[in-house]
């Protein structure tokens, strides 16, 4: 379920007043405790001893409405706090949550909410779906990547051994509350990564939304039709996953740019030289874009107008050379999606045009690479 609010406090007590948890816990990151914590204290539910009242209406066999209440005492809610970045989306990170929620007396009925960027959304909700066997969370995204990719659809994960988001569950949360407020508080190229995957919603979408992202002006945002945009590539994502939940089939086409776009992500982890997220998937989707114009005829201007947007604002993808392409071969050979040593793309045939489970060459992802370096 995802709330799109305009009183980002009142719409998480709604969701508090529905679970009546035991416990609350807030997962946060250095910045987003510092930066939007403060847009939830002061509420009658972060207040030790408060009584909440907790209603709810039936309709009896008769058909006359019956109220039920009851009162809910909250205990204190105990924020913890971890490095920011997703370099520290680790197996360190999760036990120190653990630990956190063990200290603090958490039971199978607390509620985890994790108030963050996609790092917090996917480890805290690999923590809350593996402490006790499953606690309940809900997701509050604060970043644009968060809010249309991360926070919905209910993957959940952690990296490991150098691969992104290598070991996880699929667990979808109580609730995603989205307000663009916290967008406010974004710098410029934390709101580019988030566009990315907006960027790559609309091509899996239709030409009318695929036009209003690339007339949108990331050096001016609007907020407002930005938040209209939100709404728009977050049902893009919401459909495809009603559809299949757990990436058994059309699932696979949300990793549009993502398998050559984890790649470099990688790679500039290792050269240490972190990138953005949504940074990596921008330059993999120039990568596939490519791929799918050689080998699925999407039409060349679908490709180049695409294509200069990202260029436009993203830049060009200098974290490797010709001579860093095996070693990107060999992390895509890692990718999760595959089958046996089968690399396995999501291509398009055109905006829409959605081709899962396509193998490419060896030599024609080196040209992709080439494009993606010097096109």
């Amino acid at each position: 379920m995802v709330v799109y609010s305009k009183d980002i406090a009142a719409d998480i007590c709604d969701f508090i007043k529905k679970e009546s948890p035991d416990s609350i816990f807030i997962l946060c990151d250095e910045n987003t405790e510092r930066l939007c914590l403060p847009f939830l204290q002061g509420t009658a539910w972060m207040k030790s001893g408060e009584k909440m009242v907790n209603s709810e209406e039936t309709i009896t066999d008769s058909g006359k409405t019956v109220i039920k209440s009851e009162e809910v005492t909250m205990n204190s809610v105990k924020t913890i706090t971890i490095p920011a970045g997703d370099i520290h989306k680790t197996t360190e990170s999760l036990i120190y949550v653990w630990q956190k929620l063990s200290e603090g007396g958490a039971t199978r009925h607390s509620l985890l909410i994790n108030l963050g960027g996609g790092m917090i959304t996917d480890l805290g909700g690999f923590a809350a779906a593996t402490f006790k066997r499953g606690i309940r969370f809900i997701n509050v995204p604060t970043t644009l990547l968060s809010m249309v990719d991360a926070a919905v659809g209910g993957k959940t994960g952690i990296n490991f051994n150098g691969l992104k988001n290598e070991v996880g569950v699929f667990q979808e949360s109580c609730g995603v509350i989205v307000n663009t407020c916290f967008l406010k508080t974004l710098d410029h190229e934390n709101l580019c990564s988030g566009y990315a995957e907006m960027l790559k919603h609309a091509l899996l979408s239709d030409r009318d939304l695929w036009l209003r992202h690339l007339q949108f002006d990331l050096t001016a945002p609007n907020l407002g039709l930005l938040q209209e945009l939100v709404a728009a590539s977050i049902h893009v994502k919401e459909h495809i996953v009603e559809q299949d939940p757990h990436e058994k089939g059309l699932r696979k086409a949300l990793n549009l740019g993502h398998t050559i776009g984890h790649a470099i992500e990688s790679t500039a982890m290792e050269k240490g030289r972190p990138m953005l997220h949504g940074y990596a998937v921008a330059y993999g989707l120039v990568a596939e874009l490519f791929l799918s114009h050689v080998q699925k005829n999407l039409p060349i201007d679908v490709m180049r107008q695409t294509v200069n947007y990202i260029r436009e604002n993203y830049g060009r993808c200098d974290v490797f050379t010709c001579q860093d392409y095996e070693r990107l071969y060999e992390l895509l050979l890692h990718d999760k999606k595959n089958v046996g040593n089968h690399i396995l793309f999501t291509l398009l045939s055109d905006i829409g045009g959605i081709e899962v489970n396509q193998e490419v060459e060896k030599a024609l992802v080196f040209e992709a690479f080439d494009f993606l370096r010097e096109g």
